[in-house]
């Protein structure tokens, strides 16, 4: 089953998302990052430029077959059955992830925006009613 981790009050949703697929990426591991598509303009330029010496490898999910299977973060606005990678999925969004339950890991992140937090208690309920367990981390402790 689908490993499920909520990361909770991040004061910022796009550097915190940079921070862990550097981590990921370090580590060897390939995700999917779904989002709106305006978040997922703003997570391209941010992992070019998160540190002056690093550069976290990406496309999107409209490049071609070959870059997206070479890239260890491949951006979409909408999961499809054509993403090369189903080991990390980050979910920046507001819904569920239609097709998730295709992935090893699952991480949402939570900023503090009260709308977004809202949204983060569905996505919760949702997963908790279809039987997974949840493991919480607050980033504010």
């Amino acid at each position: 089953m689908t490993e499920v981790a909520f990361h909770f009050n991040a004061p910022d949703k796009l550097g915190y998302a940079c921070r862990l697929l550097r981590k990921a990426v370090g580590a060897g591991a390939k995700a999917v990052v779904v989002g709106s598509a305006s978040d997922m303009a703003q997570l391209d330029g941010q992992l070019w430029t998160f540190g002056p010496l690093e550069f976290i490898p990406h496309c999107h999910a409209d490049s071609a077959p070959e870059l997206r299977a070479a890239s260890p973060v491949v951006l979409t606005p909408a999961l499809s059955d054509d993403l090369p990678h189903r080991e990390v999925l980050l979910n920046l969004g507001q819904g569920l992830a239609e097709g998730f339950e295709s992935f090893q890991r699952v991480i949402e992140v939570v900023s503090l925006d009260d709308q977004d937090r809202a949204a983060a208690r569905q996505r919760w309920k949702r997963y908790t009613e279809l039987g997974y367990t949840l493991i919480r981390h607050d980033l504010q402790l």
